[in-house]
């Protein structure tokens, strides 16, 4: 890769990590399909497993005083099958339903928020949402819309939101590594590559937390309402 091209990817790491840092989701709407297009869908899922990998661990870190550990662990035990799964059945599948299905869905979440209507999930259901996730993620390269609506129910303050979440994430990722290294879908230069574009996320995470702890309960609301329009729109679109 050129250095113009390094350099265009490094900034939309950045970006990406810092706008997942604020809502807690919504940057592999940013990155992948830009890195998708300049390698390929199938060589950019393994590569940008290692970056997220980074860039929500340092999420976790710089937010692990507030993590919330029950649902975080039951969201895992159904995350980590699941994303070995997916991940093993790895390919270009027919998926436009299904994200267009997860769009609608999304659409009705911000919906009920605006018009006052909680809801809360239960904790027990935190397996299956991330036997969902987990799976759709190692398949399709993102379904965090789908993890932040669970842990958006629990009412967190936008730390601990931001902290619980990326738990799950940095789980999720770390099996889909070990399997994608395992079927030989990375290689050395792929995991460096990786690396480094974690590095420029690591960066993003922390201009986040900058953000987030200045940032009201309802400015923050509002960011994420935003960002799951935003991402519904996309699914729409670009399936």
């Amino acid at each position: 890769m050129t250095t113009a091209i390094w350099s265009m990817l490094l900034f939309i790491s950045w970006l990406a990590a810092t706008i997942s840092g604020v809502a807690g989701f919504g940057g592999s709407l940013i990155i992948l399909p830009v890195f998708s297009f300049l390698v390929g869908a199938k060589k950019a899922i393994p590569i940008l497993t290692i970056a997220w990998m980074m860039g929500n661990l340092s999420r976790a870190g710089f937010g692990y005083k507030e993590i919330k550990w029950k649902p975080v662990i039951y969201f895992c035990i159904g995350a980590l099958p699941a994303a070995v799964l997916g991940s093993r059945m790895f390919v270009e599948l027919p998926s436009g339903l299904i994200m267009k299905a997860i769009g609608i869905f999304l659409f009705v979440i911000v919906l009920l928020r605006h018009l006052n209507i909680k809801y809360t999930i239960a904790e027990k259901w935190f397996i299956p949402f991330g036997a969902l996730v987990g799976f759709l993620s190692a398949v399709l390269g993102s379904a965090g819309p789908i993890g932040a609506v669970a842990f958006l129910s629990l009412n967190l303050t936008p730390t601990a939101y931001v902290a619980s979440e990326a738990v799950t994430a940095v789980v999720m990722h770390l099996t889909k590594t070990v399997v994608y290294g395992s079927y030989a879908l990375l290689t050395m230069q792929d995991f460096i590559t990786g690396v480094i574009l974690g590095l420029a996320m690591v960066a993003g995470s922390w201009t986040a937390r900058r953000f987030i702890k200045n940032m009201s309960s309802k400015a923050f609301g509002y960011f994420v309402d935003i960002v799951l329009v935003v991402a519904a729109f996309s699914l729409f679109i670009n399936r």
